[in-house]
Order: structure tokens, then C-alpha cells, then sequence
């Protein structure tokens, strides 16, 4: 029997897409959450990442993705780093 595939909104996509490049959300995570299969995600992934090659819009919102990224990243490790200083200013 072929199953009948899904059609998704494009906004719809495009949120999923920023979860994943700009949360760092991996594609099992969001499958499991939205129940949408992990190949079409990442599809719609690379669709958006050869859309930016061809796309000066899309590719400056895909650097923010990435820049967002990687500023949480760096604000949660500074936060730990914080924590960890307040620990031990307890101890002094």
C-alpha cells in the first residue's frame, strides 16, 4: 500500500529548518516532536542551504542561524563558567 506523503507550508519548514541550524535541535529531536520524518527534514535542509548559494537573502539569514548558534553556545558555556566562580568564591 504507498502511503500518501504530507504536504507542509513553507512556513512551517522554514521553522523547523531554524530550529535545527539556529537551536542546534538535531533531526531525531524534531522528528520525535513534530512526527515528521527525519529525511524530509533533511531535505528541507539542504534545499534551504542550495538556496542560499543562489540567494543573498537567504544566505545572510543562514549566517545569522549560524552566528545565533554560536553566540548560545558561548553564552551557556560562560554561564557555567560563572557558576563555577561563585562556587568557589563560596569556599574563599
Amino acid at each position: 500500500m504507498k502511503q500518501m506523503s504530507k504536504h507542509y507550508e513553507s512556513e512551517f519548514k522554514k521553522k523547523i529548518v531554524r530550529l535545527h541550524l539556529e537551536e542546534g535541535r538535531t533531526l531525531n529531536g524534531l522528528a520525535a516532536e513534530y512526527g515528521i520524518a527525519k529525511a524530509s527534514i533533511s531535505n528541507w535542509v539542504k534545499q534551504f542551504r542550495e538556496e542560499c548559494q543562489v540567494n543573498n537573502k537567504a544566505q545572510a539569514e543562514y549566517d545569522c542561524m549560524k552566528e545565533n548558534l554560536q553566540l548560545k553556545k558561548q553564552l551557556a558555556e560562560l554561564k557555567k563558567e560563572n557558576d563555577f566562580l561563585k562556587k568557589a568564591a563560596a569556599f574563599l
